[in-house]
């Protein structure tokens, strides 16, 4: 198992600031909004399964939210251990939801849910 990266300051001051961030603020709020387990449900189906052939694994789903310490966090990953998505896996995943359409689909789940909570869009 690889050692968990090191924290840069921007890591330590995004983890420990009092107040937050407006990121994190809104990625809090978005936690409570937003049912991820069924976003995550609608992308399962046509993500990559690891191969009977071998070959490199797929990252997990959840990774696939990484981007700063505060995503990390809102994905419940609090360590960087093992792979992370580099620009192309990324970009292949963003095609896979579009091939599928399923990025619409969270779209207008998520603007349902704001609907529903009195926010104006």
């Amino acid at each position: 198992m690889a050692a968990p990266l090191q924290l840069g300051f921007t890591d330590y001051e995004q983890i420990y600031v009092k107040r937050g961030t407006r990121r994190q603020r809104f990625l809090d709020e978005m936690e409570i909004t937003v049912p991820w387990e069924a976003f995550l449900a609608l992308i399962e189906p046509v993500y990559h399964k690891p191969s009977s052939k071998g070959g490199r694994p797929p990252i997990p789903l959840e990774v696939m939210l990484i981007d700063t310490p505060c995503f990390r966090r809102f994905a419940g990953i609090e360590t960087m251990e093992g792979r992370i998505p580099d620009e192309t896996t990324i970009l292949n995943f963003r095609h896979l939801l579009e091939e599928h359409r399923i990025a619409e689909q969270i779209l207008e789940g998520v603007n349902q849910m704001l609907s529903e909570r009195g926010v104006m869009l």
